[in-house]
């Protein structure tokens, strides 16, 4: 019997993707962010979520797709880090999926190599493909 493990999906620019149940602390709507000069430019700022100061990664910019519209406001999916919580900031977010080894296969060779160092493979779910996100490489300073 193959393992299988359940993701917390979540949309960016009309694409699918991932993250393991167990690395989200919580998910919450827009939260204002008060901005850092000098950060690197995935560092849209801080947010304040309940007197604990997190940065907010924006994952657009990471992955290299479309800038998100002015009008639309982001999800913030906060992750653990070691003892470190950051929120990642996504369109939308979807269900809770249940996966096994049998859909999953490594990033496809057309992605782009920035984008394949992030994300950890593709499950091949009913008619679409779910991007397995690294959260790992995708909160890597020394990466961005």
């Amino acid at each position: 019997m193959t393992e299988r493990q359940k993701f917390s999906t979540f949309y960016l620019d009309g694409l699918l993707f991932g993250i393991e149940v167990e690395k989200i602390q919580e998910v919450l709507n827009y939260l204002e962010i008060t901005p850092v000069p000098l950060a690197p430019p995935v560092v849209l700022g801080l947010i304040n979520l309940r007197g604990q100061i997190i940065t907010a990664v924006d994952l657009r910019q990471r992955l290299g797709l479309n800038m998100r519209a002015d009008s639309r406001l982001s999800i913030n999916i906060v992750i653990r880090s070691n003892q470190d919580a950051l929120s990642l900031l996504v369109d939308s977010v979807g269900d809770v999926v249940e996966a096994g080894e049998e859909t999953f296969f490594p990033p496809p060779e057309t992605m782009y190599p920035k984008n394949r160092d992030l994300i950890r493979g593709v499950h091949k779910l009913d008619g679409q493909l779910m991007h397995v996100l690294s959260t790992e490489r995708a909160i890597d300073w020394a990466t961005i």
